[in-house]
């Protein structure tokens, strides 16, 4: 962790805040912005958000994400949010856990502007346990291969959302078999069952990666990791019926990128 600066000599500027948390940051700012320096993840340009907005319209919703109420978990540094924002959204209501990322996106809503945004500093399964709100649509990008029970999320987010964005790396024995580096994290494979649905998960050991300073994967040492088709099928099992996704090769795993929403959905 970088040693936290208590004052700035400089005129005030935006750099200023951003190195607050000089050698941290993730996501690379805003093409828009180009004389601002953080991370080097373009994040903050992601096309996956412009490809879940479009694809919610071909599934029925008028408008894809503008004038949604949106749940996002996990923003991480804020550039979803941002898009987000930018495509109109009516609000986000964005739940992080990890206390440095917190601060992270407070700072990029500072810089940026995201009107429609409210970040919240704590657990989202918790915050999904707890709350009576309902949303319209449900952002999960990068989190279900962080859990320790990561269809326990998929149904709290079947509760509160009527449709879904996810993007999620997956179990993949082609890829673990191809890649002995990233396969030598797996271990155990157990059977599981949460909120009636029978699954498979692969234990994913976090090793080494659980000192780098910038670390933003779950809270315990270990995780679990789903197969693609019990993913779906998790998700049908709790309610969705339309799906549109894509998969795409990653550096971590093959990766997953869908939307889902409810038929009844449509009735609201």
């Amino acid at each position: 962790m970088s040693e936290f600066k208590h004052a700035f000599g400089s005129a005030p500027s935006d750099q200023n805040a951003l190195d607050l948390f000089a050698g941290e940051w993730s996501s690379r700012p805003p093409a828009t912005r180009p004389e601002l320096k953080a991370g080097e993840t373009p994040l903050f340009d992601d096309p996956r958000i412009a490809w879940a907005h479009h694809r919610l319209m071909e599934l029925g919703l008028d408008g894809g994400l503008a004038g949604r109420h949106v749940l996002e978990l996990g923003p991480l540094e804020g550039g979803h949010t941002y898009l987000v924002d930018r495509l109109g959204a009516a609000s986000v209501t964005a739940v992080e856990a990890n206390a440095r990322a917190y601060l992270k996106c407070l700072v990029a809503k500072e810089i940026l502007g995201m009107p429609c945004a409210r970040f919240l500093l704590g657990d989202g399964l918790e915050f999904l346990r707890a709350t009576e709100r309902h949303f319209d649509v449900g952002l999960a990008c990068g989190i279900l291969y962080h859990l320790t029970d990561p269809v326990e999320l998929l149904a709290l987010l079947a509760r509160r959302c009527d449709a879904l964005f996810l993007w999620t790396v997956f179990y993949d024995p082609a890829f673990v078999a191809a890649n002995p580096v990233p396969g030598a994290k797996f271990s155990e494979v157990l059977e599981k069952e949460t909120a009636g649905y029978r699954h498979v998960v692969h234990q994913f050991n976090y090793g080494p990666s659980l000192d780098w300073k910038g670390f933003c994967g779950g809270g315990d040492v270990f995780s679990y990791w789903m197969e693609r088709e019990q993913i779906v099928g998790a998700l049908r099992h709790f309610g969705f019926t339309e799906f549109r996704h894509e998969e795409h090769p990653n550096v971590h795993g093959s990766a997953l990128m869908l939307v889902a929403r409810k038929r009844t959905a449509a009735a609201r």
